[in-house]
């Protein structure tokens, strides 16, 4: 039951008793709200600050599924899936909503999907204000008009006060985060990091549209030119998929999460952007920097008491983030769609410094890349890691896929032959050596690569005369870009340095190999093919 007059809502249904219910809060009042309450401070960016708590990042050990008739056949169960008891899943749920009853929680009524056709309902609801405020940014935010008939079909309950109890309630530790698709929904507790909220609902998607509505879920960014050609980026945490898809002179489509339909067309799934802001400055990233304002939540920064923030302190995390509507950023495309995908960009970080800054990847290496998703870690991230380590993510978001990764593969290699996209690898990590020794490529030469590709400022046909086929990874990588120097195309010629270079590549390319043997058995001939060829060394 509903009353937009007074914005009051009856949670009875979902077992919540007897709550004060804070409904349809505007993003203003719950700004206010967090503040009274001594949960966030004001910036003196008018944005709201707040701190996560225990948890400054997704805790992927401890993410569930409800093993049930829907999913005990489909999901890929695993270290990334982790099946739990139905039973069990009543029981904590039961636990959750009696510990939100009798207290003030924060209601939000809002949908997923920008496409009309694929639209998801969505009630969020929240002990804490700013996490409602957080689900008004990244959800998208429906019409008075559109609340006075509005049928939830999923349901988010976050509760970060209260811990579970592994023995009794069949979790691993106090945290968690559980799907329930049966039930259709998501519960969350034991963590006030807010990107649980939307990942859950992001990992929901992901098996919703392939298995019901032959729609690609992705992970990825997407912005739209202006002659309508969509771009795709995808990329882990760190490779510069929000920065990079944020160009002004291109509408921003959305930054994370997109849906490709059977009809060709893109989607984004939200309606907002959850960006890193680790080192960020208004030169290198502008449009970021500002729609960091009055509206925005900054997650685990470090100001000074004046409310002047540090983006380059990491003292509480080097996962510092910002939440803002989509429309903080002033060249959007309304609605969050588009057509014709023309170009998809594969952004990784090598630290390695061994992959070329741009290639052109074959429908084949395309899906061979995408199913393993790599970046690297640099040393000195994590205790004991002294130099870079391969990081392998499957679709650039396999703690979101519930499904096998050949499956999201597979739809993208068709999808990819249907409309003869190109599909890009662009190395935004080190170059001239490895992290330590090389320097991170310019963040002016990516975008000009990435420019380049968009216009045509690359060639279509891989030909010698125009590509160089890498030896190691078998890559096509340019001889020339526009507003690049030449010296800069060629990893190996800036090593300067031939026998440490293919020593390092060579490495590099086992550790591709020995990370796809798990996925050899569920992938065709062609994919296999993607790889790097075995070479002697």
């Amino acid at each position: 039951m509903t009353n937009l007059d007074t914005k009051t809502i009856s949670l009875d249904n979902l077992g919540i008793k007897n709550a004060t219910v804070r409904y349809q809060l505007t993003s203003d009042e719950l700004h206010n709200t967090t503040i009274e309450k001594e949960q966030g401070v004001e910036t003196s960016f008018g944005a709201l600050a707040v701190k996560t708590g225990e948890f400054t990042g997704r805790s992927p050990k401890d993410r569930f599924i409800v093993k049930d008739d829907i999913t005990k056949d489909q999901v890929w169960w695993g270290d990334i899936n982790i099946p739990f008891d139905s039973e069990k899943f009543d029981k904590l749920y039961d636990k959750v909503t009696n510990y939100l009853s009798n207290k003030e929680v924060f209601v939000r009524d809002s949908y997923a999907c920008a496409d009309e056709a694929y639209k998801l309902n969505i009630r969020v609801v929240n002990e804490y204000p700013w996490s409602n405020m957080f689900a008004y940014n990244m959800f998208l935010r429906p019409t008075e008009e559109e609340l006075k008939n509005f049928s939830p079909e999923w349901t988010v309950i976050n509760a970060p006060g209260f811990m579970a109890d592994p023995a009794v309630d069949g979790t691993r530790q106090h945290n968690f985060a559980i799907l329930n698709f049966t039930k259709k929904i998501a519960l969350v507790g034991g963590t006030g990091y807010t990107g649980e909220i939307k990942k859950g609902i992001f990992s929901a998607l992901n098996f919703i549209l392939p298995v019901f509505k032959n729609t690609l879920p992705m992970h990825c960014s997407a912005n739209v030119g202006k002659d309508g050609d969509t771009a795709i980026f995808f990329g882990l945490s760190g490779t510069g998929k929000t920065t990079l898809s944020t160009d002004p002179t291109r509408s921003l489509i959305g930054d994370d999460e997109h849906g490709w339909t059977a009809e060709n067309s893109i989607f984004n799934f939200e309606g907002g952007c959850y960006a890193k802001v680790i080192d960020l400055s208004k030169d290198k990233e502008p449009e970021i920097y500002g729609a960091i304002k009055r509206g925005a939540i900054l997650e685990n920064v470090v100001m000074d008491d004046e409310g002047n923030v540090d983006f380059h302190d990491t003292s509480i995390t080097q996962n510092t983030r910002v939440s803002y509507p989509i429309y903080h950023i002033e060249n959007i495309q309304t609605p969050s769609k588009g057509e014709n995908p023309k170009n998809i960009f594969f952004l990784t970080a090598d630290a390695f410094g061994v992959l070329p800054p741009i290639s052109k990847l074959t429908p084949g290496q395309a899906a061979y890349h995408f199913i393993s998703g790599y970046t690297a870690k640099v040393a000195g991230t994590e205790a004991g890691v002294t130099e870079p380590q391969p990081s392998f993510s499957a679709c650039f978001g396999a703690p979101f896929m519930p499904l096998h990764p050949t499956r999201y593969a597979e739809m993208l290699s068709k999808k990819m032959k249907e409309t003869g996209v190109n599909v890009w690898l662009v190395n935004t990590g080190w170059f001239a050596g490895p992290y330590g020794v090389g320097n991170r490529m310019k963040l002016k030469y990516t975008r000009a690569m990435i420019n380049a590709a968009l216009t045509g400022g690359l060639p279509e046909g891989i030909t010698r005369e125009h590509y160089h086929i890498h030896s190691v990874f078998g890559l096509a990588q340019p001889r020339t870009c526009p507003g690049v120097p030449d010296e800069l195309l060629s990893q190996r010629k800036a090593w300067n340095n031939d026998e440490a270079y293919y020593k390092t590549a060579h490495k590099l390319a086992d550790s591709f190999r020995n990370n796809f043997k798990k996925f050899e058995d569920y992938a065709n001939d062609e994919i296999l093919a993607g790889g790097p060829p075995v070479a002697e060394k």
